[in-house]
């Protein structure tokens, strides 16, 4: 009995708890058109990320913090642009860096709880 107690302690605990620096690298969810998308049909999820994060950070950050297991990071620059509002004025849109998360099969992310 004790023996199935501690292996139902382990499934429930198979990631670390988070820390302040993995809500430092995740910034905030990219929600557009495309990602939505891929969120619901092949299990990947867009995050804005801190410039300076890589990979390995990343994928320990999304698994820390949504307690999920995670088979691939991709990231991407994306890069500033020049924008006009109206006619009169120039504008500066920032640039960032986003990483594209596949989450393994049988596991989901639920970005708008209620």
């Amino acid at each position: 009995m004790a023996a199935k107690k501690k292996a139902e302690a382990k499934a429930s605990n198979r990631f670390a708890k988070p820390t302040a620096k993995d809500f430092q690298v995740i910034l905030e969810p990219r929600i557009t058109e495309k990602s939505m998308d891929l969120m619901q049909n092949q299990n990947k999820i867009t995050v804005k990320v801190l410039d300076s994060a890589n990979k390995t950070e990343i994928k320990l950050a999304v698994e820390r913090i949504f307690q999920v297991k995670v088979e691939d990071v991709r990231v991407s620059n994306v890069r500033a642009k020049q924008t006009t509002r109206g006619t009169r004025y120039q504008g500066k849109i920032s640039g960032y860096k986003k990483a594209v998360v596949t989450i393994a099969d049988g596991e989901a992310i639920d970005l708008f709880k209620e």
